[in-house]
C-alpha cells in the first residue's frame, strides 16, 4: 500500500501544525515493512522512518529515524520506543505491530461504537516494564476493526484514548482513513487522514532501506 497521510498536532489552545508524509507499506513472508517521508512543512521535510514488523513470536520491532540536520540514520531503541514520535501523541511503539503474545487479553463483553457491535478486550502486558499499564480496544465483530483504544499508564490512570473516525473497504481491505488521538494527560491531539491509497500496485523492496531513507522520494 502507498498512501498520502496528513497528520495534525492540535494543543490545548487549539493551535494546530500540519504535517504532510508519503508512506508505503509492503507484506513480506515474515516481516511487514513501512516506511513513511515527511513532505512538509520545511522544518521536517525529507526526514524519514522506517518500521519493520515481524510475525516471529517474541521479536520486537526494528525501527529507524533519519533526522536530515544530523545526515544519519539513527536505530530507536528499545528504551526509546515510548518517547512520542515527532512531537505527536503516539509513541514509536504505537507505530508498529505489538504481537498478541507479549499480553494477556480478557473479553470484558460486548458493546456498541456507532451502532456497530464490537468486543471489548482489554490487554495487559506479559513483561513488567512496558510503557503501558494495559490498554482496552473496542473491536467490530465481523470485521476485526479496532475503532477505539484507551491507554492507560502505570498507575493505572487513563493515559489517552485512540478514536477511528472513518474507515472503509478499499479493493478488499478494511483501511482506517482517519483517526485521532487524544492525550487526555497532555491535554494534546494528534489526527491522522489517509488519502490516496493505492493497494497491490507494486512497491519495489528497495523503498524499505536505509539508503532509501536518505535519499528520500
Amino acid at each position: 500500500m502507498q498512501s498520502r497521510l496528513t497528520m495534525t498536532l492540535i494543543n490545548s489552545r487549539g493551535d494546530k501544525r500540519v504535517r504532510e508524509i508519503r508512506q508505503f507499506m509492503k507484506d513480506f513472508d515474515d516481516v511487514e515493512k513501512k516506511v513513511m517521508f515527511f513532505e512538509s512543512p520545511a522544518d521536517v521535510r525529507n526526514t524519514s522512518f522506517m518500521n519493520w514488523s515481524y510475525t516471529t513470536v517474541g521479536e520486537d520491532d526494528d525501527q529507524w529515524i533519519y533526522l536530515p540536520a544530523l545526515k544519519k540514520v539513527k536505530r530507536i531503541s528499545s528504551d526509546s520506543k515510548g518517547d512520542y514520535f515527532m512531537g505527536s501523541d503516539f509513541t514509536y511503539d504505537d507505530l508498529g505491530d505489538r504481537h498478541p503474545s507479549s499480553d494477556t487479553h480478557t473479553v470484558l463483553g460486548q458493546e456498541n461504537v456507532n451502532d456497530e457491535p464490537c468486543y471489548v478486550v482489554e490487554s495487559v502486558p506479559i513483561e513488567e516494564e512496558y510503557i503501558y499499564g494495559r490498554t482496552v480496544s473496542w473491536i467490530v465483530a465481523d470485521r476485526w476493526v479496532v475503532v477505539k483504544k484507551d491507554f492507560y499508564d502505570e498507575d493505572d490512570e487513563l493515559l489517552k484514548t485512540l478514536t477511528v473516525d472513518e474507515y472503509g473497504e478499499i479493493d478488499g481491505y478494511w483501511i482506517v482513513t482517519h483517526s485521532t488521538m487524544h492525550h487526555i494527560q497532555r491535554e494534546h491531539t494528534t489526527t491522522m487522514a489517509l488519502d490516496d491509497v493505492q493497494l497491490d500496485t507494486g512497491i519495489s523492496d528497495g523503498k524499505f532501506t536505509e539508503r532509501m531513507m536518505t535519499r528520500g522520494l
